[in-house]
């Protein structure tokens, strides 16, 4: 039986979390919610998520930078970036580290889910 894919949500907005994890757990995902970068960098070391939906701008570690600890350390999955405060300068450094996308805030249900399914898919965004 294939395991369900974990779907990691890194946003400092309680409400923003809430709803992505719904969202991620009605497409049959399961949905691991943290408050912030450092929260999910305190994690016991065990299996990556599947994918990781991030906010950019939060505070301690910005989701840039969480990417870059994740990146040094050796931990690479599909990333899906999301701000309120969109910066081509921070857009093409986390796409250039690897991210899946780069989307503003709010974003459709539509485009996450269609975001989400490329990343697992392992295809790149288009």
């Amino acid at each position: 039986m294939a395991k369900t894919p974990v779907i990691a949500i890194v946003d400092d907005d309680e409400g923003v979390r809430a709803s992505l994890a719904s969202l991620v757990r009605s497409l049959g995902y399961e949905a691991h919610a943290y408050e912030s970068g450092v929260a999910f960098l305190r994690e016991p070391a065990g299996e990556d998520p599947a994918c990781m939906i991030a906010d950019v701008q939060m505070p301690v570690i910005t989701g840039d930078e969480l990417q870059a600890r994740l990146v040094a350390s050796g931990r690479h999955f599909p990333i899906i970036f999301m701000t309120a405060f969109p910066s081509e300068p921070v857009r093409q450094r986390v796409m250039a580290a690897g991210a899946h996308c780069y989307l503003g805030k709010p974003s459709s249900g539509d485009e996450i889910i269609r975001r989400l399914e490329e990343a697992l898919a392992g295809h790149a965004p288009q």
